[in-house]
């Protein structure tokens, strides 16, 4: 697997990454020994940075990544997960819980430090607080050793700016904004990003299924115009015997300013087609009929969170 520098951490990330969000069963249900094997084939493939969450599964995609995990060399892979969301609508980025969550993660994940920790999905609450409370609290469990590096995630570009004005970051994970239809993270971030070495994460290539051939979900909030772009789109790959999916995974993975990019599945049969799509060359013409399709719809995406953060 290639990989690719983290910013100014040091860190070298394959430019694909095993998202576990689906361990905790956010999507369907999943088999106890499909998830333990779907992070062993991850690692076996390279995709050695692990994104997880306490909101994934409410702490089950943790706890079972702690079981994978368990024998692994802890040099061997990078652990990236979050706090501040801890159900659909129970978020808390108090100084007070920063310090609780770190040390329920770490007893989760059978392990004395966390790699990347993030603030989760943060356009759900006032960004103020995060500037003056949650990111100061970071850095003191930072300056303690059970975190390396912090940043934060979520959807709306503004988000990332707000904070970028008034704090310094180690990193940032955008998710669903650099994909075959929507390439705002690049297109208004990733410039930023670069010029201040920050690392630079985007997570859902396949956007919520839109860029697949699997059903929608029904929670998806992209206008029907876009959703229709998709079919097409999806059809016109068909048609010339690609997987609309490979196409999406090989064009989020290119971007060389994008150190890596997260994926999840709790199926290994898909993490070995994912790793195979990674090592293979895209199509440069079937891309430009693809991207022309979605033209119409370009960087259309949805309000998510407060609306003042959008």
């Amino acid at each position: 697997m290639q990989t690719r520098p983290f910013g100014q951490t040091g860190l070298q990330l394959p430019i694909l990454s095993f998202g576990a969000s689906s361990l905790g069963q956010e999507f369907r249900s999943v088999r106890l020994d499909d998830a333990l094997e779907s992070v062993r084939v991850a690692l076996d493939c390279g995709l050695n940075l692990i994104d997880t969450s306490p909101f994934y599964g409410r702490g089950m995609s943790e706890i079972l990544l702690g079981l994978a995990l368990k024998g692994v060399p802890r040099d061997s892979y990078t652990l990236c997960t979050k706090l501040g969301r801890y159900d659909l609508q129970h978020f808390d980025f108090s100084a007070k819980r920063v310090q609780e969550s770190v040390d329920v993660s770490l007893h989760r994940l059978q392990t004395d430090h966390l790699d990347i920790l993030l603030c989760h999905d943060i356009e759900f609450v006032p960004l103020q607080q995060i500037v003056d409370e949650t990111l100061p609290a970071l850095r003191k469990i930072q300056q303690s050793g059970k975190v390396r590096f912090i940043g934060i995630s979520g959807y709306p570009m503004k988000v990332f700016k707000f904070i970028l004005d008034q704090a310094p970051l180690d990193c940032v994970l955008s998710y669903n904004q650099y994909t075959l239809q929507n390439t705002r993270f690049a297109d208004e971030l990733v410039p930023t990003l670069k010029q201040r070495g920050i690392g630079a994460l985007s997570a859902g290539p396949f956007s919520a299924r839109l860029l697949t051939n699997a059903p929608l979900p029904q929670w998806l909030k992209e206008p029907e115009s876009v959703k229709e772009a998709a079919r097409r789109a999806a059809a016109h790959c068909a048609a010339r015997g690609v997987d609309i999916a490979q196409l999406a995974l090989q064009f989020s993975l290119a971007n060389p300013d994008i150190t890596s990019t997260v994926a999840g599945s709790a199926n290994p049969a898909n993490i070995r087609k994912w790793a195979e799509w990674a090592a293979t060359p895209i199509d440069p013409t079937l891309l430009a009929e693809v991207q022309a399709i979605f033209a119409p719809v370009k960087n259309i995406g949805h309000v998510e969170g407060l609306p003042e953060n959008n």
